[in-house]
């Protein structure tokens, strides 16, 4: 089913209208929020302890490629930020090729950079290449098949194999994103896409310096993203009221930033101006609504089209207690290296584009609402208990959480932790989004 789309947001209003379609969204539908557990959360020995492993961690994306020039660089992180999708393809990719859906993107754009250097090809990272591509190309460097088997309809034992399955479909949302962003950016004569991204940071600089708003080169980062490309444009209407959540332009500025940025932060001058992304909203894909109805901050009790996608989800004390808890030890059975077809991981409910929107506006909201909570606990802070070891409660290094650095939280703890990875993840099928 496609969802009718809304028109796009007034300019310079795009991260606003993500916030305000998501709250009036929730509303709409019913969902709750636990601030409860939001305050659980941030006192949680799992969040605080992986905030504190990440804060030690010297910022930066590595790319472990040698690139010829920062906007050779550019260039992949932009085409990696357009193909960072197929979270609903996770487990038929691990079944295949035994990557999930992210690592499976970077390989493919990975592969797409070193065949552009030695395949005789052409350059496939170019917006014509780009254009060009074809599904034969995207299957092999992607490992997937374009057909499955099925029984031969007379001849018993015989199989035969027909078009179709879910490497087909995967390969063809990738292949409609390549070939229809290249010819958009060969229609406006652009090279590639990180010549395209380069201009809009170089436009969001001057922007900055025009206004003195340093927020202000995201917004015009993201409103060029998704006004030019339709594979940004992350937005539905249900129930004549639209939503926004442009996923993964918000991730492509947020991981420039990061890359670039790191640069900046030692002194190596960065290549290209670097957006602030402190007061962005989150990416909100599959993990995020996933996770925070797991741990009760998203509650799906009331309304009737989610009451069922996952059935008595932040519910139990002793769940909850557990996921809120310090990581368990490993024991001594996942220790041991386990078989293949052992570590595949469970597929969870399969949504349709409407239910996804909705927990997706959700999590939007949450986050939001966690941060702003972290901000008040730590001005609710008393220093001197703190500095006299008196063990106050609400400690003040919660006024640094942003909302990026809280989605690098929940998603790290996501990947880390087996309990956590243990949790059924929702699933969408057939989107470019997430």
């Amino acid at each position: 089913m496609t969802l009718p789309t809304p028109v796009l947001p007034p300019s310079g209003r795009f991260i606003q209208c993500i916030r305000e379609s998501s709250q009036a969204l929730v509303q709409a539908e019913a969902v709750k929020i636990s601030d409860t557990n939001i305050e659980r959360l941030l006192l949680s020995p799992a969040f605080t302890e992986t905030y504190h492993r990440i804060c030690a961690t010297p910022p930066g994306l590595a790319l472990p490629l040698n690139f010829p020039s920062p906007l050779s660089e550019l260039n992949l992180l932009s085409i990696l930020g357009l193909l960072n999708t197929a979270s609903g393809y996770h487990v038929p990719l691990h079944q295949e090729t035994g990557r999930g859906a992210w690592d499976s993107m970077c390989a493919l754009v990975f592969g797409l950079y070193l065949s552009s250097a030695t395949d005789g090809e052409g350059d496939l990272m170019s917006a014509r290449g780009m254009q060009d591509l074809g599904e034969a190309k995207l299957a092999e460097l992607l490992g997937v098949s374009l057909h499955t088997e099925r029984p031969h309809d007379t001849i018993q034992g015989l199989t035969v194999g027909q078009i179709g399955g879910p490497g087909w479909e995967l390969v063809q949302i990738l292949k409609t994103l390549l070939n229809e962003t290249g010819k958009i950016l060969v229609n406006g004569g652009y090279p590639n896409l990180g010549s395209f991204v380069a201009e809009a940071l170089k436009e969001g600089e001057k922007v900055v310096r025009e206004k003195g708003d340093p927020t202000a080169a995201a917004e015009v980062v993201l409103e060029q993203l998704v006004r030019a490309i339709p594979g940004f444009r992350d937005m539905a209407t249900i129930n004549d009221q639209p939503i926004y959540c442009f996923k993964k332009a918000l991730c492509l500025i947020n991981d420039i930033a990061t890359r670039f940025g790191a640069k900046e932060n030692r002194k190596d001058p960065s290549p290209f101006p670097v957006p602030q992304t402190s007061h962005l909203p989150v990416f909100a894909d599959d993990v995020i609504p996933s996770i925070l109805v797991h741990i009760g901050i998203i509650d799906l009790s009331s309304p009737p089209t989610l009451a069922n996608i996952f059935p008595d989800a932040g519910t139990d004390e002793t769940t909850l207690s557990a996921l809120f808890a310090t990581a368990p030890p490993p024991s001594v059975r996942l220790t041991a290296k386990p078989k293949p077809s052992s570590i595949l991981p469970d597929e969870g409910p399969v949504l349709t584009p409407t239910q996804s929107y909705v927990l997706r506006a959700a999590a939007i909201e949450a986050c939001d609402r966690i941060v702003a909570r972290a901000h008040t606990m730590s001005d609710l802070a008393d220093p001197e208990q703190i500095r006299g070891g008196g063990g106050d409660s609400r400690p003040s290094w919660l006024k640094n959480i942003s909302v990026p650095v809280l989605d690098r939280c929940l998603k790290t703890i996501a990947k880390d932790r087996a309990d956590y990875r243990a949790l059924p993840r929702f699933v969408l099928r057939n989107t470019p989004f997430f």
